[in-house]
């Protein structure tokens, strides 16, 4: 018996241990706080690579923005259940489960990749048997072309288009569980004095995450798409043609996602408080299964069924809405959601396009200084309204003098942009002093390879602008082209004109990150102002609300609106297969001006809520005096007639 006792010691002890370490809140905070940095991982490198995706298959922006935008439709139709389910589910488990979810999505929006076959483009050179000169031949000199339509690239990807849909649903739908019932579960059993510093944590993720997605996709998209099958690729990033390895970062996320959903399988329904883990480390099943009863009976919701829920919601929801300061503060900050919903999915392809900068470079900017000064404004905002300990009133002042200070510095962004390059044939509309030579060439409207000539005009092909022949260089890359008809010199080399105005990506970035700063600080004490404005028993509901009136009023049609507005500045669209595909040019004046002037209108309705809420309070605050001098009045002849009868009763 001696002699099996130190072995039976070890492998009693390390359960102990496994089933201590998940009843300890603190590291149900960490696995949290990693999966909710997962998730957040998705999202961003999803809007960091939408341009990118957008050019692979040929989409419109409009039709980016709505795959971008569709995992709210998920979200919203379940994020009412929570509320009801809240307590009468095993919380952990559920999250596990909705992880589990969400990693397979992130495989689902990684899988077109598999299935499309290589990415193709204009005069690719890694393929002989094709013709890909891309040179100037008449019609007798062109070869037969041995390509053909297929049915996939004849319907425009939408295969692709709808598994990325069913993917972004699936997402959605995976998330609604993990931030409710984790928050409501760390505010259960963490310290009340813990308690906020752990929320504080998961809130700061929430910025951090969409941050190294949008690094992430910066790292990843410098490979080429077709890297794992092609090699070596003779196109350099700068090559308007470039698409990067944009499927690489959902395979890693959804590793991530997968792993970091595992722990929540094995943490109890319930556990005790971190007070009372002090005193006793392992809580017994049956004190458990008292504490959770206790929970469910002072839980009013769970008197209520679903269809009872059902039918009180609307109610409730009716009664909430009518609270004017929630409403003008719900509506202020769906403003300003738009605003940053559209701008997080396009500002990279607006960087790109502007600047002509590389998609990794735009993602460089918003990870590295949009988001965290989005991330420093939101703090700032949490420590003024604590340092000074502002009023509902106050606040609202404060959100209204710092949206006020954004729009001042979000006014110069209009005009720090460029003008649209010279397009031969394209653009200006009127250019007919540009040279045309290219109808003798028989050139494909389907080819798409700029050329720069000497005199700073762009053509869409070397074919376009006249050149019969092309100098490579070291292997298959070529130097430039000559022989051609457009200047006199005779000569384009390879790639776009840009749009010459580089050089302002600096200031552009100052006022925006400015601006993100300014605007964000208005987070903290706007949701302050709601949970002041409701009744302690609304409160979780009146949140819930707050959340599903941002997915339906700004982060579902946000993206699809600024989409529509980057399509309307279209010069040329792509065709493959006669069918229209990405757009190859925009008119950059009207780009700018409509892109950046939907974020000046969004800014513009915060304020106007803002101000309104600040109206109704100061009206409010100055009625109460009215009130209480009015009460004073009354009670004063009561006070003189108990006195004054008093006095007689004393004389009697």
């Amino acid at each position: 018996m001696t002699a099996t006792e130190p072995q039976e010691q070890p492998q009693r002890v390390k359960p102990c241990r496994i089933r201590a370490l998940f009843n300890n809140i603190k590291f149900f905070v960490l696995c949290h706080g990693m999966l909710q940095l997962a998730l957040l991982l998705v999202s961003g490198y999803l809007k960091g690579s939408i341009s990118t995706i957008e050019k692979r298959y040929g989409f419109s922006s409009q039709k980016s923005g709505l795959v971008a935008s569709f995992n709210e439709v998920g979200n919203t139709v379940l994020i009412v259940f929570v509320s009801f389910f809240g307590s009468r589910v095993h919380r952990p488990r559920c999250i596990g489960i909705g992880a589990l979810i969400a990693s397979m999505a992130a495989f689902l929006i990684a899988l077109p990749h598999f299935i499309s076959g290589e990415y193709e483009y204009t005069d690719d050179i890694s393929r002989p048997n094709e013709n890909v000169t891309g040179l100037c031949l008449t019609e007798s000199e062109r070869p037969s072309s041995n390509q053909t339509c297929s049915k996939k690239e004849g319907n425009g990807h939408n295969d692709v288009f709808y598994i990325l849909l069913l993917g972004q649903l699936l997402l959605g739908i995976g998330c609604v569980p993990v931030q409710p019932f984790g928050i409501s579960y760390i505010d259960d059993y963490a310290n009340k004095k813990n308690s906020p510093f752990y929320v504080g944590i998961l809130f700061a993720l929430t910025v951090i995450g969409p941050a190294l997605g949008y690094l992430m996709g910066s790292f990843l998209l410098r490979f080429y798409v077709d890297f794992n099958t092609v090699y070596p690729v003779e196109m350099s990033r700068e090559d308007p043609r470039w698409v990067g390895a944009w499927w690489l970062g959902f395979l890693l996320a959804g590793t991530l996602l997968f792993l970091t959903s595992l722990p929540y399988l094995f943490f109890p329904r319930s556990m005790k408080t971190e007070e009372k883990s002090n005193t006793q480390m392992e809580p017994t099943s049956e004190k458990l299964m008292q504490e959770e009863k206790k929970a469910a009976q002072s839980d009013p919701m769970n008197e209520l069924s679903l269809t009872q829920f059902l039918k009180n919601f609307p109610h409730i929801m009716w009664r909430t809405l009518r609270n004017p300061i929630f409403l003008l503060v719900v509506l202020a900050q769906v403003n300003l959601a738009a605003m940053v919903a559209g701008l997080a999915t396009f500002m990279p392809k607006f960087i790109e396009r502007q600047f002509s900068k590389t998609a990794s470079f735009s993602n460089i900017m918003i990870g590295g200084f949009s988001i965290p000064s989005a991330m420093c404004g939101i703090m700032a905002g949490g420590m003024i309204l604590r340092r000074l300990n502002l009023s509902i009133r106050a606040s609202a002042a404060m959100c209204t003098a710092a949206v006020l200070v954004a729009i001042i510095f979000a006014m110069p962004l209009l005009f720090f942009g460029c003008q649209t390059q010279r397009i031969a044939g394209v653009f200006p509309a009127n250019n007919e002093n540009l040279p045309q030579c290219s109808p003798a060439c028989s050139c494909s409207n389907q080819a798409y390879n700029p050329v720069c000539s000497s005199d700073l005009i762009e053509y869409r092909s070397p074919c376009h602008a006249g050149c019969k022949v092309a100098i490579k260089g070291t292997g298959l890359k070529i130097l430039n082209y000559t022989d051609c008809c457009l200047t006199p010199s005779g000569y384009a080399v390879p790639g776009t004109c840009g749009s010459g105005c580089s050089h302002l990506i600096v200031p552009f970035m100052i006022f925006s990150s400015l601006t993100c700063f300014l605007a964000s600080l208005s987070q903290t004490p706007s949701f302050m102002m709601i949970l002041r404005s409701v009744t302690p028993e609304d409160k979780s509901l009146a949140l819930g609300i707050q959340f599903m009136l941002f997915r339906v009023l700004a982060f579902l049609p946000a993206p699809v609106l600024y989409g529509s507005a980057i399509d309307s500045t279209c010069i040329l669209w792509g065709e493959k297969c006669d069918k229209n595909t990405s757009c190859l040019y925009y008119d950059l004046d009207l780009f700018r001006t409509r892109f950046l002037g939907l974020q000046t209108f969004f800014i513009f309705g915060g304020l106007m809520f803002f101000v309104l809420s600040y109206v109704v309070l100061r009206r409010s605050s100055s009625a109460q005096p009215e009130q209480t001098e009015q009460i004073n009045c009354s009670e004063k002849p009561e006070k003189e007639q108990l006195s004054q009868s008093n006095g007689q009763y004393e004389k009697v």
